[in-house]
């Protein structure tokens, strides 16, 4: 479950923890001697450290992120933990995009379910209002800026589709036109092929007679 377990008993001191956290310089471990130096040293100001890993600015050993040393640049610190909170509440924003926007009774409601009831009423409590302190902190309007939602598929096809030009057809290829011929010379490449069927006999004068007519009616 991408739900983090961690909570604050009490979250007046979080503002001050944060601001705290951004103006030193980054421990190579945090332990509860460096959150004491930073003046907290409260047994519920502890719970800071639990909290510090759900939003991944500390490994489980304790050791700096990369995201806690992106943290300490005031100029981005807050779309950072808003990055951090997205991901330590990831079931919570995946069943509500916008859950930093819901209200107190929307959270208990989601968060009831997400854990199947198992949390006590006051621990349910407590994780609201640590999630609701922590929203204040953060800035998810840049962090939406930063993260552009992609365009709709259907609707980035039919845009590029508009955009490219139409394409014609190449012209029709005309035939090269033959040359044209006369009708005498048509003719005059006209070839007729006669068979005679000569008769079987021994009279000559008959085979004289036949070759005598082809003469006179053909050439």
């Amino acid at each position: 479950m991408a739900l983090t377990t961690a909570y604050l008993v009490s979250a007046k001191n979080l503002g001050s923890f944060l601001d705290a956290l951004r103006s030193a310089q980054a421990p190579k471990k945090f332990t509860i001697s460096f959150l004491e130096q930073l003046g907290f040293k409260s047994t519920n100001d502890r719970l800071f450290l639990p909290m510090l890993k759900g939003l991944g600015l500390l490994d489980q050993q304790g050791v700096p992120t990369q995201r806690y040393f992106d943290f300490l640049d005031g100029t981005q610190s807050k779309r950072v933990l808003a990055a951090g909170i997205r991901d330590a509440y990831e079931d919570l924003f995946r069943i509500k995009t916008n859950a930093n926007a819901l209200t107190r009774a929307e959270l208990e409601g989601k968060l009831r379910s997400l854990t199947q009831g198992k949390l006590s009423d006051n621990v349910l409590k407590l994780t609201v209002k640590t999630f609701t302190e922590l929203v204040k902190q953060a800035d998810f309007s840049a962090e939406a800026t930063a993260k552009p939602e992609k365009p709709d598929a259907a609707a980035e096809t039919t845009e590029e589709a508009a955009d490219v030009a139409p394409v014609e057809p190449p012209p029709l290829e005309r035939e090269p036109a033959r040359p044209h011929r006369s009708a005498n010379r048509a003719f005059d490449a006209l070839a007729y092929r006669i068979e005679v069927v000569l008769p079987a006999t021994r009279d000559k004068l008959i085979y004289d007679a036949i070759f005598r007519s082809l003469r006179e009616h053909l050439l």
